[in-house]
């Protein structure tokens, strides 16, 4: 039985996870599951699979877990302390789904054990890169990419020529503003900005789907990922959501990767993995899809992309300050504090003010990470 351990198992991802596990419960051991504040469904789920550790990660929470699960053979423990501790237990496979900077400790403990590690954490490859991939090569971990597109990009170089790579191309939804004008954008309701076309997801990365900041992100993770220069990837919008993105290789070929919009198809990709399991989920019909769309993102309405590239090139600690930045401005237009179109002029106003300071450790990535959401606080005082 292949063992697991779901970091952020009440999230959306670990909820989907959870979802595959529980359609084939003979196969899996569930030696951990990590939630954050819901410790209802945290209880429900350490129950239907029999986890071994049940851990919650705000401790205020710990009593009324513990008295949820008094009457079964689980282990159950609260704090951050505890997260890293069962994080840090060896098992077969991990799903690292903590969203986040706070994600970035449990999921190096998980890749300092050396197995295959599911990554649903943006912030793992974006915040802390050189960190995670130095401790991702010493301990021989295999990182299984769980976003849909970079699942896509992973999927689409099978047959491993890499160096026949042309190009990676990222596909984007391009979000509920795709055909604003930019005046338009200025004056969009938060109400707007939570209506994505095609995917269910959690507020904040809903947000960075709007402004395209995830898709900013997601350069910055594929070139680290796949060891790609920032000028062989580009993003092309792709409204349909059904190619999740695609290899270009140097005899002119095109290696795409298609499905329904569902995440629970990246993640069967990586729980299965070298090898395939069946999922519930609904087939993609292409004749009821009928067309497929694809346009160039406009750079002066998406700044974000921009901003991402810029970080990329100046690597050190640029792209944990652009990555923390967005988190405190994506929080303030959530609340009503700041426009939509706010949120890259703070997030550029601080990679200015803080530049690519050099960072060795994951202590560094965390000053710097913590640094730039300090002045991304202070722009929010005078604007």
């Amino acid at each position: 039985m292949k063992t697991i351990t779901i970091l952020g198992c009440t999230g959306s991802i670990g909820c989907s996870t959870i979802d595959l596990l529980l359609q084939d419960e003979n196969s899996f051991k569930i030696v951990g599951l990590i939630g954050g504040k819901n410790v209802k469904k945290l209880a429900k789920q350490a129950i239907k699979l029999r986890s071994e550790y049940a851990i919650i990660a705000d401790e205020t929470f710990l009593p009324e877990l513990k008295d949820l699960l008094s009457s079964y053979p689980i282990k159950v423990m609260g704090g951050r302390q505890s997260v890293l501790e069962v994080a840090s237990i060896p098992v077969d496979w991990t799903m690292a789904a903590i969203t986040g900077a706070i994600g970035l400790e449990p999921t190096l403990a998980a890749v300092k054990n050396g197995r295959y590690v599911a990554l649903a954490n943006k912030e793992a490859l974006v915040s802390a890169g050189d960190v995670m991939l130095k401790a991702v090569k010493d301990a021989g971990t295999t990182l299984l990419p769980v976003d849909s597109e970079h699942n896509a990009i992973f999927q689409s170089m099978a047959d491993k020529q890499y160096h026949a790579i042309e190009r990676i191309i990222l596909t984007a939804s391009g979000g509920p503003f795709r055909q604003f004008t930019l005046d338009e954008m200025k004056n969009v309701t938060l109400k707007q900005a939570l209506k994505h076309p095609t995917w269910a997801m959690g507020a904040k990365i809903t947000i960075d789907s709007a402004t395209m900041f995830n898709k900013g992100l997601e350069i910055i993770e594929a070139a680290r990922l796949f060891s790609i220069p920032e000028n062989k990837i580009d993003v092309i919008v792709h409204p349909q959501s059904v190619i999740h993105s695609m290899v270009q290789y140097e005899d002119g070929s095109i290696i795409a990767q298609l499905g329904t919009p569902d995440m629970r198809i990246p993640i069967a990709h990586t729980l299965a993995w070298p090898k395939r399991m069946h999922s519930n989920v609904e087939r993609l019909d292409l004749a009821k899809v009928s067309k497929l769309e694809f346009e160039a993102p406009d750079k002066v309405r998406f700044p974000a992309l921009r901003l991402a590239r810029e970080a990329l090139k100046a690597g050190k600690c640029s792209p944990t300050i652009l990555s923390a930045a967005n988190e405190i401005a994506v929080d303030a237009f959530l609340h009503e504090k700041i426009h939509f179109l706010d949120i890259a002029v703070l997030v550029e106003s601080v990679m200015q003010k803080l530049g690519a300071p050099q960072a060795n450790t994951l202590n560094d990535v965390l000053h710097w990470d913590l640094e730039a959401r300090y002045r991304a606080k202070e722009w929010l005082k005078t604007h």
